[in-house]
């Protein structure tokens, strides 16, 4: 039968799929050649997850996969600079796109390319054709340019986000009908591909323009009666300019095709056709799971010459739940244990009441020993859901906890058998808060984060989903959610076993197959002394946790709310009336529609934004913009700090335990969490006062020891800025050197003015201002501000270069690294459009602020043999700073140990060209320590 009325033709970009697939994954080479792989693997899986999922009503009964071929098209012909400034191709990338073609004649899909035309115009075509036919089109890509199809049958779906786009989602995206978005793409033009348009003119003007004129064509000729004369003049000098973009927006929806409709219907794989190309590939567990579903046997392995310096990890069996077993007596842990310590590995997971470790209870622990070997030993599951008047009993068929635990504490302990963990810093609490220390371990996040920090995210399901093709057992299908959600205790055994066993069984896998990727990567060095000790260090400081009067904390919440009640009256004063001050909407429309102050902007809600770069360019025009800002720093401190903080203080301990991420940010600075405690702002004086109410118990005392400009230092060595080496060298003022620098103004003769200036520059370019947000910063016109950091660049060229230098690098190698040798990978970097900027900045503040995150890490690690015989807790890192609990006649004792670890952190690895100095301080609460 032909293609006509109840056919659904499915179109896939497959460069999109390429490069999604090529950015995602971290590079994977075929054993036996080196060949790069990582895109076919990544597109071959995209594929089977397609196949997999056309099923049901929605399915498709036609589907090709289109191409593009080559990169001079007619588009070329018409406008020589059409899609010039495009990179090239990754040359890991070259190598791999003539094997998606094949892999897709693999999959037994249609695959189609036509020299001269771009993919967009086949699809384009064939969506034309189909819905011409009485047939329904899905193209499945996020291109806006193919947003121009849509209608009358023909939808897109974006894969990446599985969100459809049908005429509203393209009325979102342009603001105007599909019929028109060639129209407002005439109009923007497009950086991406080149095409000019007309210029000053964006999305949000086109769509308003088309949407008054009713169509491109129309507007050009009505140009005169356009009221704005810059955007009139616009219009009528460039019509040539914009008539030619439209020819390059515009989808050829008639070319001629070497094929028809009906070539393109769905035909289920040749297994053994499939199975040869993806064995060929070396894709072994996608070769596997397609063999188990087409009820075929897998092909022989293709044997690839081991390497010398990284043993090849063991093919693992498929992940099989039926294979786990529940230990209910101490006669069948005997032999797990004995299992144990004939391998010298296991690993290790438990299951608990809550996430909050200081608050826990543990449930249950799971073991795993080889892949498919693991097993789970409940210990507290309790009869009944946990309704007020459900039975508390323990469940039947566990051991007594102390019975399984003195069994188990000794192979936790144990120096020779290695403990393998998932975030193992969150068992490894569990089991100190038992008395057990467990030690030595390693931790698959971070041999994840090590290497791959900045691509993806190292969880377990992310993982074991990106490396196992593994979809774990989801939390919430055992525990549920919202107000039916129960903890784990009250789960039945034999349901919670399959999925506690299952994570100890992925986590080992995960285990085998990155840890000897390590070397191969060259972070051995970053994991084992910058990640894996950090864990216990980290365990220690959190479970110590920081005093907390609540006394102190309950009066400046009064204060704050004292305070907001006397703004609040001023700005009522100032609006003319009384209102919501918390309300953006009414504030919106007290500053643009009733004060009518400059610079108002509505969003999608038709609501004016009232952000607070919004509020603080205002804040020059009129008061209340300013004691608006006032009034939301109050609030925030309130309600995040002074009131939230009273809810974490643990009822056991009278103390605020914080939890610290070591794989949160790409950087390898930690991020504090619940509460985060690195965010209290210092700027304020009500700021500063909420550090007042962290204090030291009776005899003891606060000691905060904090790195001197440590990125400024590290970016004067990085860069090779001979000035400011000195000035570090010779203890001047750094700011002041600066400004004397760029200004000409002597030292002595230097005002605060000017160096509050120079120190909003020397941290700016750290973070890549630029003259708007220095402006912004230091409320001066914007080309005094640009100015001044064009100076900055003339007397410290090195900066300059070292930016050009490390944008370079990361364009090449999709990373950076710090001077300890941690990679951070930028997969934005050769992106066009608004995230372009963010990625560069990001790229060349990365090396500086990794390596200061690394040197602190360092001294953490070291911190407790230094300050071995002395009476004190490391209890906080924020950033550049420690903080310390000490008895008061030792504190000069551990500052000045501490500070030698800290000063001498980055030795003997990297011999920085200046000194670290560290400031130190202590006081009876944070603040005075500060």
């Amino acid at each position: 039968m032909g293609f006509g009325k109840g056919c659904h033709l499915h179109l896939i970009d497959g460069s999109a799929y390429i490069f999604r697939a090529f950015h995602a994954l971290p590079p994977l080479t075929r054993k036996s050649d080196g060949l790069p792989v990582g895109a076919i693997s990544g597109f071959c899986n995209m594929l089977d997850r397609y196949v997999e999922n056309n099923s049901g009503a929605d399915a498709a009964t036609h589907v090709a996969v289109i191409f593009d071929k080559g990169s001079h098209t007619f588009r070329n012909d018409m406008y020589d600079q059409y899609k010039a400034n495009r990179s090239e191709m990754p040359e890991d990338l070259r190598p791999q796109i003539p094997l998606t073609r094949e892999a897709t004649r693999a999959f037994n899909i249609a695959c189609e390319e036509i020299e001269g035309f771009e993919a967009d115009d086949i699809i384009a075509t064939l969506a034309c054709r189909a819905r011409e036919a009485g047939g329904r089109v899905t193209i499945l890509s996020s291109d806006k340019d193919l947003m121009q199809l849509v209608g009358d049958g023909v939808e897109m779906l974006d894969p990446m986000k599985n969100k459809r786009i049908d005429d509203d989602g393209v009325f979102e995206k342009f603001g105007v009908a599909p019929n028109r978005v060639v129209d407002v793409q005439a109009l923007a033009g497009d950086s991406v591909d080149n095409v000019p348009g007309a210029p000053g003119i964006g999305i949000k003007t086109a769509a308003q323009l088309i949407q008054e004129f009713g169509s491109l064509e129309e507007l050009l000729d009505r140009a005169e009666e356009i009221k704005q004369p810059k955007r009139r003049q616009t219009l009528i000098d460039n019509r040539a300019q914009i008539e030619l973009s439209k020819k390059l927006v515009k989808l050829d929806c008639d070319m001629e095709l070497p094929f028809g409709l009906d070539d393109l219907e769905i035909r289920d794989a040749v297994a053994d056709d499939l199975l040869e190309f993806l064995n060929r590939m070396e894709f072994r567990t996608l070769t596997r799971r397609i063999a188990d579903r087409l009820g075929k046997e897998p092909p022989a392995v293709i044997e690839a010459a081991p390497e010398a310096d990284a043993p090849d990890v063991p093919e693992d069996a498929p992940i099989d739940h039926a294979t786990y077993e529940v230990v209910r007596d101490a006669e069948a842990l005997q032999v797990w244990l004995d299992r144990i310590a004939a391998t010298g590995v296991v690993a290790v997971d438990t299951e608990t009441t809550s996430l909050d470790e200081m608050r826990a209870d543990l449930v249950g622990i799971s073991l795993a020993t080889e892949p498919g070997v693991a097993c789970y030993i409940p210990l507290a599951h309790r009869t009944g859901g946990g309704d007020l008047f459900d039975s508390d009993a323990l469940a039947p068929g566990q051991m007594p906890m102390e019975t399984a635990l003195e069994m188990l504490r000794p192979m936790l302990e144990d120096p020779a058998v290695l403990k393998v963990g998932q975030n193992m810093k969150y068992d490894y609490k569990i089991f100190a808060r038992l008395g057990i220390l467990v030690d030595p371990i390693d931790d698959t996040m971070l041999l994840s984060y090590a290497q791959h920090g900045g691509l993806h995210g190292h969880g377990m399901d992310a993982l074991a989903d990106r490396y196992l093709n593994h979809q774990c057992i989801p939390i919430k299908d055992l525990i549920g959610s919202g107000k039916s959600q129960v903890t784990f205790d009250r789960v039945e055994i034999d349901r919670a076993a399959p999925y506690a066993a299952e994570d100890a069984d992925v986590t080992l896998r995960l285990h085998r197959l990155l840890k000897p990727r390590l070397h191969r990567a060259r972070v051995t060095q970053v994991y084992e002394t910058l990640e894996r000790p950090l864990v216990p260090v980290l365990a220690r400081m959190e479970m110590a946790g920081i005093l907390v009067d609540r006394q102190v904390l309950s009066r400046m919440s009064g204060t704050f709310a004292q305070k907001m009640a006397g703004l609040e009256e001023e700005i009522h004063a100032k609006a003319g009336r009384p209102f919501n001050v918390g309300s953006p909407k009414q504030l919106g429309e007290i500053l643009f529609d009733e004060l009518s102050l400059p610079g108002g902007k509505k969003g999608k809600t038709g609501a004016y934004s009232t952000g607070a770069d919004i509020l603080e360019d205002l804040a020059t025009e009129h008061e209340l913009p300013g004691l608006i800002l006032d009034w939301r720093q109050l609030s925030k401190l309130k309600s995040t700090y002074t009131d939230a903080l009273q809810d974490h203080i643990n009822p056991e301990t009278g103390r605020v335990h914080t939890s610290y991420s070591i794989a949160g940010a790409n950087t390898g600075r930690l991020a504090s969490t619940d509460p985060n405690l690195q965010n209290i702002p210092v700027r304020t004086e009500e700021g500063r006062r909420i550090r007042q109410a962290f204090v030291a118990p009776e005899g003891r005392v606060l000691v905060a020891l904090d790195y001197s400009q440590i990125e400024l230092r590290i970016l004067a060595h990085i860069a090779g800025i001979d000035q400011l080496k000195q000035a570090f060298k010779d203890g001047h003022d750094i700011h002041a050197m600066t400004a004397s620098e760029m200004f000409g103004v002597p030292l002595d003769q230097m005002t605060p003015e000017v160096r509050r200036k120079a120190k909003a520059i020397n941290f700016g370019v750290i973070y890549g201002i630029s003259g708007f947000g220095l402006a912004r910063n230091l409320r001066i016109p914007r080309a005094e501000a640009q100015a001044f950091i064009d100076t900055y660049f003339e007397r410290f060229p090195g900066i300059r270069a070292y930016m050009d230098d490390t944008v370079k690098f990361a364009k090449q190698h999709g990373r950076v690294e710090t001077l300890f040798g941690r990679r951070i990978h930028t997969p934005d970097i050769n992106a066009s459009g608004p995230g372009a900027g963010f990625a560069k900045r990001a790229a060349i503040n990365a090396p500086i602020q990794g390596t200061a995150a690394d040197v602190i890490r360092r001294a953490m690690v070291r911190m407790e043999a230094a300050t071995r015989g002395i009476d004190a807790k490391m209890l906080l890192q924020v950033h550049d700073e420690l903080l310390f609990e000490v008895g008061e006649d030792e504190a000069e004792t551990l500052i000045e140990r501490a500070r030698e670890v800290m000063e001498g952190a980055n030795m003997p690895v990297v011999d920085l060209s200046v000194p670290l100095i560290v400031d130190a301080g202590q006081g009876a609460n944070w603040a005075e320590a500060h």
